[in-house]
């Protein structure tokens, strides 16, 4: 584009950039598929602005939602966002299978939508649909583990939120504007660089990353602190559940492995707007080391990823097994060995870049001994299980079907450690197998069964258990179908990131992993058939959904929905598993002799101006509005500064509100025939005070 091309008002925004009008200027099949998943979008915001204006739900939106800072509907918002996600990301996945099992004909989709695809696949299911859905979880359960009444920064949660829904939103938008990035998820120069891609793809990928990145790390300092600091009296860092002891890891990893990602966003930035040369061969510039900063990031972050759903494992098999977690401090030390070494493996990740052979071998034994934290893992629950009265609940469906597949990933990755071996199959879909046998078996099977396990808590009652076998049976099977496959093909020599191709022996593995698709297709529409099943079927699903699993950590020791101040006393710990030692001895049922007033934080509206400006800097900077990134900076700028001079006087729950509450808790959970007369006395209860806020 030239100078002459820019428009003070729209920037670089014309006719030509709305998706929706591809196919009426060039009717082929790929811009139909183009304009469909534009106008897919476009239609799916107005079918959702008509129903809440229909519904009246715009109020209670506001009201119970946007402007909360619970700690547990942030979180429910998270994860509604990594599901939205989840769905796009996963129809970008099967439609580039498609291509792919089509590929030996040429396909039906063009060279540069099809690395679109694989751009935003990346981009979507790394970024905006795992980060999300474990940063949902972490914020719906580590508080309540704790026994506290929320985090320490109520009001940052909500604005972490909302950068990361801006970080979101910009990659839908492109969907309607524009194209996205074609350099993958990982934006390697010079691929997007302004000589080779002068439009707005890169700038929508720089951007959104970016913007949700400071959102990440906002998040760990958050968490940091909560953990550290909002511990319930007696509880000591080793009585902390496994969950939240992978929640403190990975909010570490957040603080140091994000701002590698954010700086050497910044500096591509610089180089496409401002004519810098960090990245070119031009004036100095040196690619690699984008390469270096970018997997400073990027290794940490897999186990960003992975370290929570090693927590809710942990949280499941001993709960399915009915038994404690055995080698309580070997997972710990495993967590924090694996949340040390994931810092010195980086280099793998480019053994084909020029490095000399002692160097490669240095980072090939690293990657090899990070492996080792991790089979102690496996082990561990391996002997959890054993004996156990195991429940083959949905949530130990996807667990047995973890350990399973993600030990063949493991295996392969030891096998990609060698840096000879890789060498051979790094740029192949082998490769590709690999990445997604630990993601898919390790993060997304853990976090739908944290999804199925905590739900009640959240909601009050269960989730289905036929629908939710149906769809964690299918997702099991798909992915197998669909990834095992790319196995062979990559040893075959197919390489990573083609749309078509020539050996015929490529299509029936490809057709194969088409098939592997569909099921997971399936996988998502019986997760969608068993929320509504649910929803529809509330009250029969309610019975126990204090409960239901018969569990030990502190989040079970409070009603469903768990009320806004969490617990009506903050409970004193003395051990690990303390609701299970205190149902066992009695204690979980008693009463209190007396209840505080109960202080909470006020609603804020800064999460939402958050994201609002922060989707309009984005898409401004992006399409080179430069009124409108100014405007959208001053106007959230100003709204921090206001805030300053806010004084939030918060909300007060009345002691009698939650002695009644309480009361009525206790009615419908108590054992027959209980009586506060012959009970045993929790210690101390009666003493423990509301925990007080950092902010």
């Amino acid at each position: 584009m030239t100078l002459t091309d820019w428009n003070p008002i729209l920037g670089r925004l014309t006719l030509q950039s709305l998706d929706p009008l591809k196919a009426v200027f060039d009717p082929t099949v790929n811009n139909f598929i183009a304009s469909g998943a534009a106008d897919a979008v476009v239609v799916g915001a107005l079918l959702g602005v008509v129903l809440m204006t229909k519904y009246r739900l715009w109020k209670p939106l506001w009201n119970n939602w946007l402007t909360t800072v619970d700690h547990k509907r942030i979180g429910v918002m998270y994860i509604v966002l990594a599901l939205v996600m989840l769905v796009r990301g996963v129809v970008e996945a099967v439609l580039m299978r498609a291509q792919q099992a089509d590929g030996l004909h040429g396909g039906f989709l063009s060279a540069d939508h099809f690395a679109q695809l694989f751009s935003t696949h990346g981009t979507i299911m790394i970024f905006f649909m795992a980060m999300p859905f474990l940063t949902g979880l972490i914020n719906i359960v580590v508080p309540l583990q704790i026994g506290a009444r929320d985090v320490s920064f109520p009001m940052l949660n909500s604005v972490s939120l909302g950068l990361t829904v801006a970080g979101a939103a910009l990659v839908m938008i492109s969907l309607v504007l524009g194209d996205f990035s074609t350099g993958g998820w990982t934006g390697y120069p010079p691929y997007t660089e302004a000589a080779f891609q002068p439009g707005v793809g890169p700038d929508y990928w720089i951007w959104s990353l970016g913007i949700a990145g400071l959102g990440s790390t906002l998040t760990g300092l958050n968490f940091i602190v909560t953990i550290y600091k909002e511990r319930a009296p007696g509880m000591k860092f080793m009585h902390m559940p496994m969950f939240t002891w992978t929640a403190l890891c990975t909010a570490i990893l957040l603080v140091f492995a994000m701002p590698p990602l954010t700086v050497c966003a910044v500096m591509l930035a610089l180089d496409r707007y401002a004519g810098f040369h960090f990245f070119t061969n031009a004036l100095g510039g040196n690619m690699m080391n984008f390469a270096n900063m970018l997997w400073l990031f990027g290794h940490p972050e897999v186990y960003i990823l992975i370290l929570p759903a090693f927590g809710v494992f942990s949280e499941i098999v001993s709960t399915f097994s009915g038994k404690r977690i055995y080698g309580y401090a070997s997972l710990v030390l495993a967590t924090m060995c694996i949340a040390v070494l994931s810092f010195t493996v980086w280099l793998h990740h480019f053994f084909t870049m020029g490095q000399d052979a002692d160097v490669n071998a240095a980072f090939g034994i690293a990657t090899m001994l990070i492996g080792i934290p991790t089979g102690v893992k496996i082990f561990d629950w391996l002997a959890t299980i054993y004996r156990g009265r195991l429940q083959f609940t949905v949530p130990m469906v996807y667990m047995l079907s973890f350990m399973m597949l993600f030990v063949i990933g493991g295996l392969t990755g030891i096998i990609l450690a060698n840096p000879t071996v890789d060498f051979q199959v790094h740029n192949t879909l082998f490769l590709v197998a690999h990445f997604h046998n630990m993601l898919i078996p390790g993060l997304l099977f853990g976090m739908l069964a944290g999804y199925n396990y905590w739900f009640p808590k959240v909601f009050g009652f269960r989730l289905n258990e036929k629908w939710g076998h149906v769809s964690a049976y299918s997702w099991t099977i798909g992915f197998v179908l669909a990834f095992f496959p790319l196995y062979a093909v990559g040893l075959m020599g197919m390489t990573r990131r083609t749309v078509s191709y020539t050996n015929p022996a490529f299509q029936p593995w490809f057709q194969i992993a088409l098939a592997g698709g569909f099921f997971v297709l399936f996988a998502l529409f019986s997760m969608g058939m068993q929320l509504y099943v649910s929803i529809r079927d509330r009250d029969l699903l309610e019975a126990g959904a204090d409960d239901p699993w018969n569990a030990r950590t502190l989040e079970w020791a409070t009603p469903s929905p768990v009320p806004a101040y969490n617990f009506a006393i903050v409970p004193t710990v003395d051990s690990r598993d303390a609701y299970a030692m205190a149902k066992a001895s009695g204690a979980a049922y008693m009463s209190p002799a007396r209840f505080n007033n109960i202080h909470l934080p006020g609603k804020t509206s800064l999460g939402v101006v958050t994201a609002v400006g922060g989707t309009a800097l984005g898409f401004g900077l992006v399409w080179h509005m430069w009124w409108l990134a100014i405007l959208s900076l001053v106007l959230v700028v100003a709204a921090f500064l206001a805030r300053t001079f806010t004084e939030d006087e918060g909300v007060t729950i009345p002691s009698g509100i939650a002695r009644r509450d309480f009361d009525a808790w206790m009615k419908r959970i108590r054992p027959e025939g209980w009586s506060d007369d012959t009970a045993p006395e929790m210690p101390g209860l009666e003493t423990a005070q509301p925990m007080e806020h950092a902010e």
